[in-house]
């Protein structure tokens, strides 16, 4: 099965997750975000807003590489 890249950013505290000088994850075209950050160790719980290219997405999004993906953590405040 042919392997494809996507790019991968992490925000605020989920960014110890990312693999050091990553800038680009290998992925099997048909992988889902889900699955996605379950390779890279991030427990999918802590991912609440996800971007693909731009436009709000969820975990059970398909990939099929050359995606921008970003990835942010609850927010809150006082």
């Amino acid at each position: 099965m042919a392997t494809h890249t996507v790019q991968l950013k992490l925000f605020a505290d989920l960014r110890p997750f990312m693999p050091p000088a990553c800038k680009a994850v290998a992925i099997a075209p048909g992988t889902t975000v889900g699955d996605l950050l379950r390779r890279i160790g991030l427990p999918v719980e802590k991912a609440k807003l996800i971007f693909i290219d731009g436009a709000q997405a969820d975990l059970s999004a398909s990939l099929q590489g050359g995606e921008r993906i970003g990835i942010f953590p609850p927010v809150g405040g006082g």
